[in-house]
């Protein structure tokens, strides 16, 4: 008891906390500057209680090492459960049923998915834009610097380093040194090489105090100096040091060598590659490409010599590397490189590329084959050089004798095979393509030859050869994708097998696409695909097979007969119309283009009309065909009764128009009058039956009627912007201006241009000038109301500024487009008028303003009816010079 220490001396046991007893974890003092630090957790105390009771033998100890090892596994990892089965066919099935699911869930509204990923990725660059987009402008503008601009651009100043080396200068302070003080750090360490005699005078060629100069300790110091930036000047460039460990890349300097062909070197700049290859080849001999990289350094310097030197010596360091027995060969003049290549393929017979280059060499092509055949040889599984041997051979046969013994040899050839095929005759390609299959059977190109083969000798109709391939790769689960089959079919095509192209689409064009899937789309996008890329047959086969899956969709039917009227023949285009209104009767729009492709023929196109009769009978649009086909072949009787009686069949508002327009056109102005009143009787609110009905009074030369009927057209259709310029131009033809003023002022919303064009011809500019400026306060954008104003108003040196000010305001309107052409035909240049009216074209070809500002009314004119494009252009052209 005496030995046992007091309580006090005692070490405290492990997880002591001084006060947590008494439920004291921490204190604050005055000079503690913040809060003393917490107590422990309430799960660290339960971890010391239990282990304190532990040691005490209170409670047993828990052993922390045999937990529940598989708390943490995966549940739905079931490696350990079935880590001793067998993985057979059933479950590799089974995985890829899984997988075909997975796939094709994953392609369920995959287009609109990946829509919606695309909106919301370009909505959230719009908004957060990368700086290379900021200043994608600023680099456009740099297309515009000339190199005059670019060379005299001022190089940036150093600003930072120079205010730094400015305060560093302030900073210093210098202050004047004893000149003791430098003798002494002169001659501290220094040693004579004299002995002073007893007067105290030094021996002749040394100082008064005894020191002279040590020219040993310059030279060594000057040579420390040039080691030092010779060092410098290599880390600033990447490369070791020749004295150190080489850290040269070979294979990069092969590429900076390259580029260094064409350009002159200095000879320092060689000097230094050359120290630093000689470091790489003299640090690992055994690298070949640093070898070829001196070599070709030495080439680059002009010393072919020096190079084959080096090379040779590269060849004995390296022999089982071709690349330097290559370089070596091409370094070398005919007759040393096939001793050279000799060398090589003794070191390394089974080099094919060495083979072929000792080929290369011979002149003469007995001793070509002989090479080759040397070399097939030693490498008698080399497809490259079977190759090789079979364009060597002039005779057929040979090359026939070769190729089977080479497929004989390299069964998994499929070049080989193909070649062999194409060889021999139909009846032995056929087996050959058999035996190809039989050693392939996942390869689709052997069934393609087959199926070529087939069409070749007129059987191809007969066999269905990929119909049968189709069934033998999906067997053999070595189907390729669609677009892959796309691409063999438009392979075919370009070589002239369009009918095994179409076979291809036909069997292969569904695969792999569900009912649930977009087809129709998809195919149609195929089809555009392959027009684009010019592959007509492709896109017809296409369109046939979805045609056969869709038989009654018009969208189709249109894009096939679209893709025989732009790029097939006539029968063709005649064949795709005829299974358009076969198998859609009620499809107007075949038919009517059916009759125009037969117009030629007026009996054929009676028919094709009489056919369209009797599935649509009471279509308009027919009618009308129907009419324009009899008046354009001059028979007016037959097409005023087919009028008369589609009036009765299908009153639309569009028979009566044309009944009244061709009654104008044979100067029948009474009875188009009727017609036109009868026709508003059944139509008030149609703009064109009265447009026509005061056109009708002002042929008759009754403007008072033709007033009246202007002024009640107008206001039955308020809206109609052509009846009110009908009616204000009537006015003004009869010498009214005040009235005309009013009729505009009715429609000054709509007619401001008429309303300043009014003006203008009655002499009043400054009028016209101020009604402008209102209109274009209120329309600022109006492109009408810029051209009036750039054409008509102002002076002709101003229209260059203000074309340029209103394109920038009003971008991509045809009017201004068509203005500023004018401006540019008036000054003579006729090649930028062109393009101006081309770009107004593109913008909007429904502009009449575009083709001709007068072409309408000259071409809608009664008095040429009948007539043609160029015979109204010409009118055109007369009446605006």
């Amino acid at each position: 008891m005496a030995s046992r220490r007091d309580f006090l001396s005692q070490p405290a046991p492990d997880n002591y906390v001084a006060g947590l007893g008494r439920g004291a974890t921490g204190f604050t003092t005055r000079s503690d500057l913040g809060p003393a630090r917490e107590g422990p957790s309430e799960d660290q105390i339960k971890a010391a209680v239990a282990k304190r009771s532990a040691q005490l033998g209170l409670t047993e100890a828990k052993d922390d090492d045999k937990e529940d090892e598989e708390r943490y596994q995966d549940p739905d990892n079931e490696v350990g459960l079935f880590a001793g089965g067998i993985y057979e066919k059933d479950d590799e099935e089974a995985d890829r049923i899984w997988k075909d699911v997975d796939d094709k869930m994953a392609k369920r509204r995959q287009k609109q998915r990946e829509a919606r990923e695309n909106a919301e990725r370009d909505e959230y660059e719009r908004q957060n834009p990368k700086i290379q987009q900021q200043f994608a402008g600023l680099k456009r503008a740099l297309e515009t610097v000339t190199d005059e601009e670019w060379a005299n651009l001022p190089d940036p100043k150093d600003l930072t380093g120079r205010t730094k080396r400015a305060r560093q200068e302030r900073m210093q302070r210098f202050y004047a040194v004893p000149d003791s003080v430098l003798a002494a750090a002169r001659d501290q360490g220094q040693f004579g090489t004299t002995v002073a005699d007893d007067s105290g005078a030094a021996t002749e060629g040394g100082d008064r105090d005894g020191t002279v100069t040590d020219f040993a300790k310059i030279g060594a110091a000057r040579d420390k100096v040039l080691r030092a930036r010779l060092e410098q000047q290599s880390q600033s460039s990447g490369i070791a040091t020749a004295g150190s460990a080489t850290s040269i890349d070979p294979k990069g300097y092969l590429t900076s060598l390259s580029s260094m062909q064409g350009a002159e070197q200095s000879i320092g700049d060689i000097e230094q590659f050359r120290k630093m290859l000689k470091s790489a080849v003299d640090s690992n001999p055994k690298q070949a490409a640093s070898w070829i990289a001196a070599a070709r350094l030495e080439i680059a310097a002009g010393k072919p010599g020096a190079a084959r030197t080096l090379i040779a010596k590269g060849c004995q360091h390296c022999p089982k590397s071709e690349d330097i027995w290559l370089e070596n060969i091409h370094l070398n003049d005919n007759r040393n490189g096939k001793v050279i290549a000799a060398q090589a393929i003794q070191a390394n017979s089974h080099s094919v590329k060495l083979w072929v280059e000792a080929m290369k060499l011979e002149n003469d092509q007995r001793s070509r084959k002989k090479v080759i055949r040397r070399a097939l040889d030693h490498n008698p599984e080399s497809e490259a050089l079977w190759k090789e041997s079979v364009n060597l051979e002039e005779d057929p046969a040979d090359a026939r004798m070769l190729l089977a013994k080479a497929t004989e040899l390299i069964p998994e050839s499929l070049d080989l095979w193909l070649a062999l095929a194409r060889l021999e005759t139909p009846e032995n390609a056929r087996k050959v393509l058999n035996k190809a299959v039989k050693k392939l059977p996942s390869s689709h190109e052997l069934w393609i030859a087959a199926a070529r083969l087939e069409e070749q000798i007129g059987e191809g109709a007969r066999r269905p050869v990929m119909k049968n391939a189709v069934k033998f790769l999906a067997k053999q689960n070595a189907m390729p994708k669609r677009e892959e089959w796309i691409a063999e079919a438009e392979k075919c095509e370009e070589e002239g097998a369009v009918l095994t192209c179409s076979n291809i689409i036909e069997e292969t064009l569904g695969w792999g696409v569900d009912e649930d899937d977009d087809r129709k789309e998809l195919w149609m996008e195929d089809a555009r695909a392959s027009i684009n890329r010019g592959m007509f047959a492709t896109a017809r086969a296409i369109y046939a097979y979805a045609l056969r899956v869709f038989p009654t969709s018009k969208r189709l039917y249109l894009a096939a007969i679209d893709l025989e009227r732009n790029h097939g023949t006539k029968d063709e285009l005649w064949r795709a119309l005829e299974k358009a209104v076969e198998a859609c009767p009620t499809f107007e729009t075949a038919w009517l283009m059916l009759a125009k492709e037969k117009s030629s023929d007026l009996n054929e196109a009676r028919l094709v009309l009489a056919r369209a009769f009797k599935q649509n009978p009471n279509t308009e649009d027919i009618w009308l065909a129907a009419v324009k086909l009899e008046a354009d072949n001059g028979f007016t009787d037959q097409a005023r009764e087919l009028l008369k009686t589609a009036r009765q069949n299908a009153p639309t508002d569009r028979v009566w128009m044309r009944s009244v327009a061709f009654e104008r056109q044979l100067g029948a102005n009474d009875a188009a009058l009727d017609l036109v009143r009868d026709a508003l009787q059944i139509f008030p609110d149609r703009p064109k039956l009265w447009m026509m009905k005061g056109q009708i009074y002002e042929d008759l030369n009754a403007p008072a009627q033709a007033r009246e009927a202007y002024s009640t057209g107008v206001r039955a259709v308020p809206s109609s912007v052509p009846l009110w310029l009908l009616y204000s131009r009537l006015e003004e033809r009869s010498g009214n201006v005040v009235k005309a003023r009013s009729v505009l002022d009715r429609a000054r919303q709509a007619l401001w241009t008429e309303l300043i064009r009014v003006e203008r011809r009655a002499g009043n500019l400054n009028q016209a000038k101020t009604l402008m400026a209102t209109a274009l306060q209120q329309m600022p954008r109006s492109g009408l109301l810029w051209a009036e104003r750039i054409l008509h108003l102002e002076p002709r040196t101003q229209r260059k500024s203000l074309i340029t000010e209103a394109i920038k305001k009003v971008e991509d309107d045809p009017a201004l487009q068509v203005t500023a052409a004018r401006i540019l035909w008036a000054e003579r240049r006729l090649d930028r008028a062109q393009s101006w009216f081309e770009r107004a074209l593109l913008l909007d070809r429904d502009v009449g303003d575009t083709h001709g500002e007068f072409w309408q009314r000259v071409a809608k004119d009664p008095r040429n009816a009948g007539k043609g494009t160029e015979e109204v252009l010409m009118l055109v052209a007369a009446e605006l010079s």
